[in-house]
Order: C-alpha cells, then structure tokens, then sequence
C-alpha cells in the first residue's frame, strides 16, 4: 500500500507527459503548416505571402496576430476580401505557430518587431500597413518606432500597449518559469488547455457569436504545445514590463494610424489601450464601437478594410460605418 501511493504521482506525471507528448503530434497532424519557413538570421519565420497580382489598389499589408494565437487567425478573417487588392504577408510570431523562438530578444516586442522587418526583406516588401491584433498592437506600435521607413501606417484591433493595473494570470508566470514552467507546460497545460479551450475562444469573441468555423479554420490548440505554451506566456508576462518602458515613445510616431476598439473587451482593458494611444499618436482616429468585444478583425471586418483604406489614402468615414455596424450588432445583442 505504502508504495502504492508513492509511486502514484511518478505514474500520473509519467501519464501526463505521455499524453502531452502524443496530443501534441496529434494537434500538428491536425493542422499541419500551411506557410513557409524562411531564415530571417538566427531563426526561421513562417508566413504566408499572397502577391496582389495587377491590380492592386492598395500598399502591402502586415498581419501580426495576438497571444496565443498564429498566422491562420487573421489570415481566415481578411484573406478572402483582400486578396487581389495588397501583397498580404501574414505570419507566424517568434515561437509560435510554426515559426522558431530564436533568441532572446524575441522574448519581447521589439526583437520581434525586428525579426518582422527581416522577413519583410525577405518577402520583397520595402514598406506596408502594419496590422496588429491584440498583443500584436504593441509589436506595431514598437515596429513603427524601431522601423519608421517600413511602416506606411498602423492598424491597431483592440490593441495592448500601454501599462494596466494588475498584472496577468498566474499561469502565465508560472510558466515561464525555468523548471516549474517546463514540468507545467509538459504534464499540465495542454490537458487543462484542452479543457478550456471551447470556453475560452467564445470568452475573447463575447457579446459577440465567435464563428462557427472559428476553431477549425484557426487551429488555436496549436498554442497549448509544449514550447509554444512557454514561448506565448514568457511573451505575456513580460508585456507589462515592456511598455511601462516604450509607452512614452509613442509619441514619436508619425505614420496613418486607425485604432478599432469595442466598449466590451474582455480581454484588454480599451479605456486605457485604445484611448491611450489615441492619446499618443498624433493625427491618430479612434473608432469606438459599441458591443463589440475583442475580436474586431472577425466582428466588423468591413470596417477594418475601410481603415486600411483610408490608411492609404482613400476617403472613408470610419465614425459613420462605426455607427452602422453598432446598429448592427445591437440588433444581435438583443436577439
């Protein structure tokens, strides 16, 4: 009896490793790469280019996706309605998807925002509208500030950029962690992911219906991998570090800016990231939307493209189309 119990955690641990172990695979067989791996110096990203061909009316765009997230998420929400339109350069983050971590300056946004400038390089792109998602806004914000000549202007979805009270959930810093965090990310976070998983992705989507086709179509357990898991929390966990330091910075930027946000983020706090940058970017326009939640590139994408187009040049009025979309999703809201 007595070793009975003392071995049942070394058999559970075992089991769970095991089980993390073939998931994981299976996840990848599941949703297998769809980009392509290009050494960008030190590392290897991994993107989708889509040229725009002949008839392109607008300048190339850069899609940078969110935490635990990857290149398939924005890729499914504007690929169809742009293609044709912009050379379209969606990817993978450092150490996520299928792109490789690479060094540790891609523990934070600006290395990131960098290794994004090389694969822009690579990909034969001088300049774009840069695109970012989420915890892709600060990797925007931090590419127009370290590459102004790259950046034809920003596109910010209910960003994160700016510092908030609090700090983040616990198991982001756990598990960064340097073996607390490898044993979490190998016995217990994919089958605890797994768990949560529905129930989360319908969180970041709320008041609004998260699509129906949103989880086949983005594979977003690619997250719940071992090293992905840890490369996605040390990048959250040290967000708030990050931008206490470059917030100030904004101010320098000079480029075309749209920020989309909804009045019922979840996720971010939009009174202090949105408005923050609003606040901080000159000539920047700030488009509020009213029940709308933290998925704009999905909810309103319409608007979004209107923003990109008025970004290069075009005459748009984002506020109208802001309060047609809200009329719009009050009537969802109340069905």
């Amino acid at each position: 009896m007595l070793l009975a119990i003392l071995t049942a955690p070394v058999v559970l641990a075992f089991a769970l490793y095991a089980f993390t172990a073939w998931k994981a695979r299976a996840i990848e067989r599941q949703f297998p790469n769809v980009g392509e791996l290009i050494d960008v110096g030190g590392l290897r990203l991994n993107s989708v280019f889509v040229p725009a061909g002949d008839k392109a009316n607008l300048p190339p765009i850069v899609f940078i996706h969110g935490a635990s997230g990857n290149l398939r998420d924005q890729m499914h929400a504007f690929r169809a309605k742009l293609e044709g339109r912009a050379d379209l350069l969606f990817l993978d983050r450092p150490g996520h998807g299928y792109s490789e971590r690479g060094g540790p300056e891609n523990a934070w946004p600006d290395g990131q925002a960098h290794a994004i400038a090389r694969l822009m390089e690579k990909r034969g792109i001088a300049k774009a509208i840069i695109v970012g998602h989420s915890f892709g806004g600060a990797i925007a914000a931090s590419f127009a500030l370290e590459h102004p000549e790259k950046t034809a202007g920003l596109l910010f979805l209910a960003p994160a950029t700016h510092p908030w009270p609090g700090g983040v959930d616990w198991y982001y810093d756990l598990a960064k962690m340097p073996v607390a965090g490898w044993l979490f990310t190998r016995l217990v976070a994919l089958p605890a992911g797994l768990s949560r998983i529905d129930s989360g992705t319908r969180f970041v989507f709320a008041p609004n219906a998260r699509p129906d086709d949103y989880m086949e179509a983005t594979a977003p357990a690619l997250v719940l991998r071992p090293a992905a898991f840890r490369n996605n929390a040390t990048d959250v966990a040290n967000l708030l570090e990050y931008v206490r330091g470059v917030q100030p910075r904004y101010t320098e930027i000079r480029t075309p800016t749209v920020i989309v946000t909804g009045d019922t983020d979840g996720v971010v706090y939009e009174e202090i990231h949105s408005r923050g940058l609003a606040r901080d970017i000159a000539g920047s326009e700030l488009v509020w939307i009213r029940n709308l939640g933290h998925k704009p590139d999905y909810v309103v994408t319409d608007l979004a493209i209107e923003a990109l187009e008025k970004i290069a040049g075009s005459d748009r009025d984002l506020q109208e189309s802001a309060r047609r979309a809200e009329a719009r999703l009050a009537k969802d809201h109340q069905e």
